[in-house]
């Protein structure tokens, strides 16, 4: 169960943030230790698989949600320092293509990982509840600073089930 109310969050967002269980910050914590030993298990066969053609790779994947997590916090921080300039969208495609996401070591996904959870957790536990419920304009749409932390946790959660159902288990 989140903290949100419906008009924190755009409908855009809602299966990212339907998708934590509990308190989001707890979430935060446990994908942080449990996330970077998901990537490690990963076979370095499956490292640029794609289960279809189009599809990104297992590597582009990953630095996907890294990309996420880093312009969400982004805009989160905006937001909570009463910056209300409205935020552009970003092309998530150009971000893979552009990337070169899949000339990285695993190591050296797994490590800015755990230095980007671990300096937003510690951001986010500066906000105070003025903070977390200040909303801003990003990609055309209201959002609250809150509702970006449960994007970042349920986009992983996303994101994680699907190299599990539609990468890793063929």
């Amino acid at each position: 169960m989140n903290l949100l109310k419906s008009d924190d969050y755009p409908a855009i967002y809602e299966d990212y943030i339907e998708n934590v269980q509990g308190d989001v910050m707890e979430e935060l914590q446990n994908q942080l230790e449990l996330f970077p030993q998901f990537i490690k298990e990963i076979p370095k066969e499956k490292e640029l698989y794609t289960y279809a053609e189009g599809k990104w790779t297992v590597k582009e994947i990953l630095c996907h949600i890294i990309d996420t997590e880093r312009v969400m916090s982004y805009r989160a921080l905006r937001f909570a320092r009463n910056d209300m300039t409205a935020l552009a969208s970003f092309e998530q495609d150009e971000f893979v293509t552009f990337g070169r996401h899949n000339e990285r070591e695993i190591d050296s996904i797994i490590e800015e990982f755990k230095h980007l959870r671990a300096a937003n957790i510690a951001l986010f536990k500066t906000f105070n509840e003025v903070e977390l419920t200040r909303k801003g304009m990003a990609s055309d749409r209201l959002i609250s600073v809150l509702a970006f932390i449960y994007v970042i946790a349920g986009h992983l959660n996303h994101h994680q089930f699907i190299l599990q159902q539609k990468y890793l288990n063929s």
